[in-house]
C-alpha cells in the first residue's frame, strides 16, 4: 500500500514538473497574441479614421448637391417667367394681326 502512494507521490510530481516546462511556449504565444492584438488595434483605428473621413466627404458632397438643387430650381423659375412672357408677347401679336386683318 505505502508503495503505491510512493508511486502516485513520484507520478504526480513529476506531471507537476513536466506543467511547469510547458509554460515557456505559452508566454511565447502569449507574447504573439500581445502582437498580433496590438497590430489589429491599430488596423482598427485606421479604418475608423479612414469611415470618419469618408463620412465627411459625404456630408460635404450632400451639401454641394443641395447647392446645385437651388440653383437649378432658380434655374426653372427664370425659365418659366421668360416663357410666360414669351407667351404673352406672342399673343399681343396674334391681338394686333387679327385686329388689322379684322378692319
Amino acid at each position: 500500500m505505502m508503495n503505491v502512494v510512493k508511486v502516485g507521490a513520484v507520478a504526480a510530481v513529476l506531471a507537476l514538473g513536466s506543467g511547469c516546462v510547458d509554460i515557456k511556449p505559452l508566454e511565447a504565444d502569449i507574447a504573439s497574441l500581445k502582437s498580433q492584438v496590438s497590430k489589429l488595434q491599430g488596423d482598427v483605428d485606421a479604418a475608423k479614421a479612414s469611415a470618419a473621413q469618408a463620412n465627411s466627404s459625404a456630408g460635404s458632397a450632400g451639401q454641394a448637391a443641395s447647392a446645385a438643387q437651388n440653383t437649378a430650381n432658380q434655374a426653372l423659375s427664370a425659365a418659366q417667367a421668360s416663357q410666360q412672357c414669351c407667351d404673352a408677347t406672342n399673343e399681343k401679336i396674334d391681338r394686333m394681326f387679327k385686329k388689322s386683318m379684322s378692319k
